[in-house]
């Protein structure tokens, strides 16, 4: 059967015209997932943005620092993966909102004085409220679009995880200068109830959220459900998984440690660094819309997901993990700079599309609870490499040498996960062997 002749998700049971969402409708959820994932990636990156005034303040060791920035992560996975199994079971509306209203809740008490322990218990609530955005946004996204047009709208959403830094980095450096570092977590914490009284009122799930069937990219319809136990050990999503951990490394070593980088390993100012570190942000929220775009028009001429997804992202990931070690060699400088951004965005271009080739191989009632597993086990390595990074910082001669030393094993790592990530992946052979068995 011809891709054209194929439908890409089975008719709603009932109320069929009536379902079918608007373009509008479907564009404006878009805009606030992706205000939702600005906010999530602001909250993670702020208290890097207030780390040399907040290690001053409260006396903290690079390794204590290290042990902060990790804890976010601790429990982020138990939140990735109940967030995904609710996905399923509660309305996305008060899903999402929920986690929204956590956000605040974990920021509130930052706003003023705080200690060693309570600082960690903030860093641990916020990460286990922010695990499952990535998967849920996601999620959201596909049940406003057929299989084909998802790429796009996807990529515009992860986007916002770069937009979010972006514009927090120099706003909240200037809001921290202005007044002290206590004010950006004020602002976060408004910006994120504001959100979530919006999203109450206008968001929630599309109508092919509930399609009973759903097709691939390749058109092979998916059974209505598989035992997890299958799709988790299809290759393409072990492929991801892979794929997403390897580069996460990076993601969280930019999130959490770059600033500091910035200040202490090249000897930028505050206020140089504050617009410095919104450069790698830039550049990958530039590079995941135009990264969708592009795999949209592959789709269109013909391309499988393999290789308009799954290889895409692959690639992208590479070349992004050799930047990180090309600017790992370097000296302060243009060229050096100019590899950190790249480096630091492209590792992440691809996770739109990625994320894409998921719902390629699991059926629609599903995606929640496959995608906060993927986002569960990935976010591990958010734990270590921050631990690992300042390990390195604590015990090197000098602070310059410590960071050179962890980005450069940080970028081999995420070389070798592009590598074993693209001999993995193959959303259509999978999808067609789910289909045969079930």
């Amino acid at each position: 059967m011809s891709r054209s002749a194929t439908p890409a998700v089975a008719e709603p049971q009932s109320g069929s015209v009536k379902a079918v969402p608007t373009r509008r409708r479907a564009a404006f959820v878009v805009g606030l997932l992706f205000c939702f994932m600005l906010i999530n990636y602001a909250d993670k990156v702020v208290i890097g943005l207030a780390g040399v005034d907040l290690i001053h303040e409260l006396g903290l060791s690079k390794e204590q620092f290290g042990l902060v920035q990790s804890s976010f992560y601790w429990l982020l996975a138990v939140g990735s993966v109940l967030g995904g199994l609710l996905m399923g079971r509660v309305r996305a509306r008060w899903l999402l909102a929920g986690a929204g209203l956590l956000w605040a809740v974990s920021l509130a008490p930052m706003t003023g004085s705080v200690g060693f322990g309570l600082l960690i218990a903030c860093r641990v609530l916020l990460g286990f409220a922010e695990g499952p955005a990535t998967a849920m946004a996601t999620a959201v996204t596909h049940s406003w679009y057929a299989p084909e047009k998802r790429a796009l709208p996807t990529s515009i959403v992860v986007a916002g995880a770069g937009f979010g830094p972006l514009i927090a980095s120099p706003a909240l450096t200037w809001v921290m200068l202005r007044f002290d570092w206590h004010a950006p977590f004020t602002v976060l914490c408004v910006a994120g109830i504001a959100w979530v009284l919006t999203w109450v009122f206008s968001g929630g799930e599309g109508p092919m959220g509930a399609a009973r069937a759903t097709a691939s990219e390749a058109g092979t319809i998916l059974p209505e459900q598989v035992p997890l136990r299958a799709l988790l050990g299809t290759r393409t999503v072990i492929g991801l998984l892979v794929l997403f951990f390897t580069s996460y490394w990076s993601i969280a070593v930019k999130v959490t440690w770059l600033p500091l980088y910035l200040r202490e390993g090249l000897g930028y100012t505050a206020g140089q660094s504050g617009t410095l570190v919104a450069l790698p942000y830039a550049a990958a929220a530039l590079f995941q819309v135009l990264v969708g775009f592009a795999s949209a028009a592959l789709s269109r001429r013909g391309a499988s997901s393999r290789v308009a997804r799954c290889l895409f992202a692959a690639a992208l990931a590479g070349v992004g993990g050799l930047s990180t070690v090309g600017f790992a060699l370097l000296d302060r400088g243009i060229a050096q700079l100019l590899l950190l951004v790249v480096g630091a965005s492209l590792t992440s271009a691809g996770y739109g599309i990625a994320f894409a080739a998921i719902s390629d191989v699991v059926p629609a009632r599903q995606r929640g609870a496959i995608m906060g597993v993927v986002v569960a086990l990935y976010s591990l390595g958010g734990i270590i490499a921050p631990l690992v990074l300042g390990g390195l910082v604590e015990s090197a001669a000098s602070a310059a040498a410590g960071y050179s030393h962890g980005f450069l094993v940080i970028g081999v790592l995420v070389v070798v996960g592009a590598a074993v990530s693209a001999l993995l992946t193959d959303p259509e052979r999978d999808a067609a062997r789910l289909a045969a068995a079930h």
